[in-house]
């Protein structure tokens, strides 16, 4: 006999397929339904059914549809009628529908849960009411603008506003298309200003059918073939760019960081200033700055006037191989519940939406980031989209009814970020992005560090002082540049300036002049120019002549006179200067005040160590503690119920349906706190069982005060447990009631 109730259906489903219905609507187990009857009723709510929709195409909705057209949620429909409104077989659409439990019965006898049509809303396929009178009409009489009047109705919505519904008039008297249409019948007058188009008149423009032929199948996905090797590389170059930005906001913050708004967030001159700064535009800046913030390498320094300020975890960065420094940022972004692309818009307040703000929060960003990453995946290897829309559309089409309305948006943004971040070249995913997004990173890390251009331990030096690197410079070496010079142009070719400013900087970090005329003559591919020699020896000459130290600080020289000079210095005033020796002269001021006094003054003085060598007192930039970050990853999709907690739900359901169908003798219920007659007399119908090896039905409340029944044949009863036949214990004080099943 066919069940007619969704109740009955679950009841009469086999384990596998209950299985796959707890795992596909998750909700649907917490906590364990008692039978099918509280499963069917919580299948039927509005936001478990809503849920169960989201993950479905848009063919499988428009046989949803096609359902709620013929009143599935009202009577039994055959699958043929389905079949003629879809214009194709909707049989994997309906197993996927009965899979979830949205719909269920024999083809002969479709339901679907009432509850759907709130949800689909009003007009399911975008049809108006049913005229049945109209099943048969005949358009073909009507004027080209009656036509159009109707076909844009027929597309659906099926209601449209229009002053010359205010009165209906007879045919005779009508001078409009609208008004033609009304005495024909062809549409319904809702209000003065509201007609509908009949569910028949638009199947008839529709050729019978409830969808459109474009809903019936995936749209086709252009694709150009690459090879893995030219994506990786390209990608390479993109994350490699993506870095130097990052380096360049952290540098730049620890000297400067930049005020929290006090609505927090990044204000919009301060964000242009990045932009400016890394010359670039302000969607890829604030990418840069929400990805700083999300490795936790800038933070809120939470002050009484805040600052985004470079946290510890800067330092370490830095220090990292820019393999391993992707690695962190591309995962941060992986990860990141907020939607950078969002920056800029206007809230439901017309309020710009500031970057690092609690605005741009999304909770499910990294759901729909990873969705768009594993479309990719199911392209060949180097295979890259064509078109970032067909890529939407495709997308769309697969789940139309999840995202919301930044749905497509969001697919478009997720493309943009991971192209600027290394993730994707050429439409196509990297194998580090691929290793990254499978968890494995190791992988993803050989793989970035393999496609990145290895570092070059040479450099160019020009006649105008400037040194070219043609590539990304090793380590050591771009560090030893990087002291004794100022970068002018940045990119995949970076160019530095030196002066007798970096000149000095350099000697003031502890270099000699041997050692830097050592740096250019073995690392320069080119001959080192004589003008740089001479600024190396020149500035060289004259630096550390006059050496400090701490008394708070002291400066010493050999050169009498030219303390002297400094004596005789406004700068001796300022910074409470006096001689305690021949060759010495200190001041309570730091040490670091007193040399900056000095170099303004036009002195050129270097820092002294307890042991007498140069030492570099300058600043490495503001830091503040990273804060604890929570260990836990952002997990994207819920895993489900592992198949024992399933068998174990079922189970469980499955002794509530055989409980609720078997008869029962008198029911014996404990009163509330035990004790008394009515619990020896339970405690006696159970031992009896017990003896007697007969089934009971006990009512019982788990430890989550949930109420369920039981059919269990006691093996024994004592020590303030009912243990089973098959090994399961209740503790006597969650019976609620026991009866002896009758045969």
């Amino acid at each position: 006999m066919p069940a007619t109730s969704l109740a009955d259906w679950l009841r009469s489903a086999s384990d596998d397929e209950l299985a796959a219905l707890l795992q596909a609507r998750r909700d649907l187990a917490t906590p364990p339904p008692s039978d099918s009857t509280v499963l069917a009723t919580r299948a039927g709510t509005a936001g478990s059914t809503a849920r169960a929709l989201e993950d479905l195409d848009t063919f499988t909705l428009a046989v949803l549809d096609a359902l709620l057209v013929t009143n599935a949620d009202t009577e039994a429909v055959p699958v043929a009628t389905i079949a003629a409104l879809v214009g194709t077989d909707p049989g994997p659409a309906l197993d996927r529908l009965r899979a979830r439990a949205v719909a269920w019965g024999d083809d002969d006898a479709l339901r679907v849960v009432p509850v759907a049509r709130e949800i689909v809303g009003p007009f399911p396929a975008g049809l108006g009411a049913s005229v049945p009178a109209l099943a048969d009409v005949d358009l073909t009489e009507l004027g080209e603008d009656e036509h159009a009047v109707l076909s844009a109705l027929a597309a659906g919505p099926p209601i449209g506003r229009s002053k010359d519904a205010i009165t209906q008039v007879p045919f005779e008297q009508a001078k409009t298309p609208v008004q033609r249409l009304l005495a024909r019948g062809l549409l319904l007058r809702r209000d003065p200003e509201t007609v509908e188009l009949p569910r028949e008149v638009a199947l008839v423009l529709r050729d019978g059918r409830s969808c459109s032929p474009g809903a019936l199948r995936e749209p086709a996905l252009p694709t150009n073939p690459h090879q893995q090797s030219t994506v990786d590389e390209a990608a390479a170059g993109e994350a490699a760019e993506f870095l130097r930005h990052m380096e360049s906001l952290l540098t730049q913050w620890s000297e400067q960081p930049p005020p929290v708004l006090k609505s927090g967030g990044l204000g919009v001159r301060e964000l242009r200033k990045v932009a400016r700064e890394l010359e670039v535009d302000d969607a890829h800046a604030t990418l840069v700055v929400e990805l700083a913030a999300a490795a936790g390498l800038i933070a809120d320094n939470g002050t009484t006037t805040p600052e985004w300020v470079p946290t510890t975890l800067t330092d370490t960065w830095l220090a990292s191989g820019p393999g391993q420094r992707w690695i962190t940022l591309a995962q941060a972004w992986l990860d990141l519940p907020r939607l950078p692309g969002l920056a800029g818009q206007r809230d439901a307040k017309d309020k710009a939406m500031a970057p690092l703000s609690d605005d741009l929060r999304r909770p499910l960003a990294p759901i729909t980031r990873r969705r768009v990453l594993e479309a990719l995946t199911e392209l060949p290897a180097g295979t890259g989209v064509k078109s970032v829309d067909e890529l939407v559309a495709v997308l769309a089409w697969r789940a139309p009814r999840r995202g919301g309305r930044l749905r497509d948006e969001t697919v478009r943004w997720t493309m943009a970020e991971a192209a600027k971040l290394g993730v994707i070249a050429l439409g196509a995913l990297t194998r580090a992005a691929g290793a990254l997004l499978a968890d494995d990173r190791s992988h993803a890390l050989s793989a970035m560090v393999d496609a990145m251009p290895a570092p070059i331990d040479h450099i160019l030096v020009q006649a105008d002082l400037t040194v070219v690197a043609p590539g990304p410079l090793a380590p050591e070496l771009a560090a030893e540049i990087k002291a004794v010079a100022d970068v002018e142009s940045a990119g995949h070719a970076t160019v530095y300036r030196i002066t007798e400013a970096t000149v000095r900087r350099a000697l003031d970090a502890g270099k000699t002049a041997d050692e830097l005329h050592d740096l250019f003559r073995k690392r320069s591919a080119t001959p080192v120019p004589q003008s740089l020699t001479y600024l190396i020896d020149d500035v060289a000459r004259r630096h550390g002549r006059l050496r400090g130290g701490a008394a708070a600080s002291f400066l010493r020289c050999d050169d009498e006179v030219l303390l002297a000079e400094v004596l005789g210095n406004p700068v001796a005033e300022e910074y409470e200067l006096r001689k305690i020796a021949p060759t010495v002269l200190v001041s309570p001021v730091a040490l670091a005040d007193v040399l900056d006094g000095l170099r303004a003054a036009g002195f050129t003085p270097a820092a002294e160590g307890p042991d007498g060598r140069i030492m570099d007192l300058r600043p490495s930039g503001r830091r503040i503690p990273a804060r604890t970050r929570n260990a836990r990853r952002v997990v994207p999709e819920p895993g489900g119920a592992s198949p024992d907690q399933l068998a174990q739900v079922i189970a469980h359901l499955r002794a509530g349906d055989r409980a609720a169908t078997r008869r029962r003798g008198a029911e014996v219920r404990p009163p509330a706190g035990g004790g008394g007659s009515d619990t020896a007399a339970t405690m006696a119908l159970l031992a009896r069982a017990s003896r007697e090896g007969r089934e009971v039905w006990i009512g019982f409340v788990d430890s989550h005060g949930t109420a369920s029944q039981r059919i269990v044949t006691p093996r024994h009863v004592g020590g303030g447990l009912l243990l089973s036949t098959e090994d399961e214990r209740y503790p006597l004080h969650r019976i609620t009631s026991a009866a002896l099943v009758e045969d």
